[in-house]
C-alpha cells in the first residue's frame, strides 16, 4: 500500500517543523534572490525510493523549487550517479536538504535491503513479507519502500488482519478457542494466521481449521518436517531469525512466506550527498 500526498505532506510537515521550528538562521546568512542547481548524488549502488517525500519537503519551503528526477522510485542506481537536480532558492534548499536526505536515505535503505533479499529466494515459492517492526509514524512509508525493492506487505496494522500469538492463544485457552473467536469476531477480515513454535501446535491448528500458519523460530528442519505436515493444507510464513545469509536455506524448505523485521527495523542509511553548483543572483 502506498501512503496518499496527504498522509506524505504530513510526515515531512512534521519533520520540518522538527528541524526547522521557528526558522532557519543558518539560511539567513544567504541572501534571499540567490538560486542555485543541486545534484542529489547516490554514493553506492541503491534501489530508488523516496521521490515523493523530496518533492514535498520543498513544495512546502518553496514551491517554485524544480526537482527533475534521472531514476524513479524502483529503479536501480549505480554508485556515483544522479539520482535527481533540484533547482531554486538557495535558502529552500539549504533548510530542506537535511529533511529530504533522511527520508531518502531511510527509504531507499529499505528498499535496498529489501531488494537484496528478494534476490535470494528468486526461484523459490517464497515471498518475501515486512513486519509491524518499523519506525513510530514511518509504517506505510517503509512499506511503500518494501513494494519498491519487491517484497510484499503483511498487515498494516492491528486493524487489517488477526495474527494468533502466544499470548492471545494463552488468554484464550487454546489454539482452537483462540481460531474460533477469531472467526466470529474478525468479519470480512480476510487475514486471519495463527503463530505455532512446535510441529504439535502445528497439527492442533490444522485440525481447527487454520488456513494461515506462521512458524515462529523453527530450524531448518522444524522447518522442512512441518511443510511435510502440513501437505498443502494451509499457508506456512517462516518467522524468526531471518538475515540475508539464511533467508535463501528458509525459502528452500518449501515455505510460502518468510517475514522479516529486519528490513524496516534495522535500516542502514544509504550514502547520499547533494551537491550545489555555483549559486547565482535572481
Amino acid at each position: 500500500m502506498s501512503p496518499t500526498k496527504e498522509q506524505i505532506r504530513e510526515q515531512v510537515a512534521l519533520a520540518l517543523s522538527e528541524d526547522i521550528g521557528a526558522g532557519d538562521l543558518t539560511a539567513l546568512l544567504i541572501s534571499e534572490s540567490e538560486t542555485v542547481r543541486a545534484q542529489l548524488i547516490c554514493r553506492e549502488d541503491a534501489v530508488a525510493c523516496g521521490r515523493d517525500w523530496v518533492e514535498a519537503v520543498f513544495e512546502i519551503l518553496d514551491p517554485a523549487v524544480h526537482t527533475d528526477w534521472c531514476f524513479n522510485d524502483g529503479d536501480e542506481i549505480p554508485a556515483g550517479k544522479t539520482w535527481c537536480v533540484i533547482e531554486g532558492s538557495v535558502r529552500a534548499i539549504l533548510s530542506g536538504e537535511r529533511t529530504a536526505l533522511n527520508f531518502a536515505q531511510l527509504l531507499a535503505g529499505t528498499a535496498t535491503a529489501t531488494r537484496a533479499m528478494v534476490r535470494e529466494i528468486q526461484g523459490t515459492q517464497a515471498q518475501l513479507l515486512d513486519t509491524r517492526k518499523t519506525l513510530p509514524g514511518l509504517r506505510l512509508a517503509q512499506k511503500y519502500a518494501v513494494q519498491c525493492g519487491g517484497g510484499s506487505n503483511h498487515r498494516l496494522g492491528l486493524y487489517d488482519g488477526v495474527l494468533i500469538k502466544e499470548n492471545h492463544i494463552r488468554s484464550a485457552g487454546s489454539i482452537t478457542s483462540a481460531l474460533d473467536a477469531a472467526g466470529v469476531y474478525a468479519g470480512d477480515i480476510d487475514l486471519i494466521e495463527i503463530e505455532v513454535e512446535t510441529i504439535d501446535e502445528l497439527s492442533q491448528a490444522l485440525a481447527a481449521g487454520a488456513r494461515r500458519i506462521m512458524l515462529d523460530n523453527f530450524s531448518l528442519t522444524q522447518l522442512r518436517e512441518a511443510v511435510e505436515v502440513n501437505d498443502g493444507r494451509a499457508q506456512l510464513e517462516a518467522s524468526g531469525a531471518v538475515t540475508a545469509r539464511t533467508i535463501q536455506e528458509i525459502a528452500l524448505t518449501g515455505v510460502d512466506f518468510i517475514s522479516c523485521g529486519e528490513i524496516t527495523k534495522n535500516v542502514r542509511a544509504i550514502d547520499l550527498s547533494l551537491q550545489f553548483d555555483s549559486p547565482s543572483r535572481r
